[in-house]
Formats: C-alpha cells, structure tokens, sequence
C-alpha cells in the first residue's frame, strides 16, 4: 500500500473521529446528558482510534522497511520522497486539531464529574442533618430535601 493511500485513511478516519469528538462536545455542553449516546460515542471512538492505531503501525513499518528512520524525521523524509509532503503535513494538522478536541472533551468530563460530585456532597450534608440537638430537642425547620435545587 502506498504512502498516498496510508495517508488518505488516516485523514478519512480522523475526520470522522474529529466528527465524532464534535458531537460528544455537544453532548456534554448540553443541559441534559444521554447517557447512552455517549455510550455509543465511547464505543465508536475506541473502534477508530485502533483503526487508526493499525493503520500508522503500518505507516511505521513500511518506513522503516524503506531505510528511513523512525519518528517525525523520517516520516517527513518518507513523505516528501513519496511526494505527498503536503498530504503528510495535511493529516498532522487534522491529527493535532483532533488531539485538541479530545483534550477539551476530557476537560469537559471532568469538569461534569466536579459538579455532580460538588452536588452529591451537598445533597449528603442536607440529608446527614441530624434531628436532634445535643441536649434531645428536635432541629428546627423541615428535614425534607428540596428536590427542586
């Protein structure tokens, strides 16, 4: 398989990888999460993210087997042999803007996880009131949770 050819599959697949990460984003910036969606979103994401890990294995075998070296230099080297520098340049831009995606979407994550974590503890310190004082009096005002916070 060509260089071209390895090069066009890992643009098409980061593509729908960038795709995929862009309607996780819009999941997680939404008022209410789908759990399920983003269920199927992390099952999609793990099949191309190997898809991609298998097809930059091959990349990486076909340039070593060619006498380049291994890493950025050489892969750089390989493309511009190959003629498909800009192509190769192309999908390195694609590959960070994905990586930045990515990142973000995990900042988002846990940025979710702290508030919900945030809410459990305070809806716990609401519930953990206890109903009577030191002395054996009742607290005073209600001790139901307010489910409308």
């Amino acid at each position: 398989m060509s260089l071209r050819r390895l090069l066009e599959e890992q643009r098409s697949r980061l593509g729908a990888l960038t795709r995929l990460l862009e309607n996780e984003q819009e999941q997680l910036l939404s008022g209410t999460i789908d759990g399920p969606q983003l269920e199927k979103i992390a099952q999609e994401k793990s099949r191309l993210l190997a898809s991609l890990e298998e097809t930059e294995s091959t990349r990486a075998r076909i340039q070593q087997r060619l006498g380049y070296t291994t890493g950025g230099d050489g892969a750089r080297l390989a493309a511009e042999d190959a003629g498909c520098l800009t192509q190769w340049q192309a999908t390195l831009e694609m590959a960070a803007h994905t990586a930045r995606l990515n990142d973000r979407n995990g900042r988002l994550v846990s940025l979710r996880m702290s508030h919900n974590q945030q809410m459990l503890d305070y809806i716990h310190r609401i519930a953990e009131k206890p109903v009577y004082t030191p002395d054996g009096r009742t607290t005073s005002g209600q001790r139901r949770l307010n489910t409308s916070a």
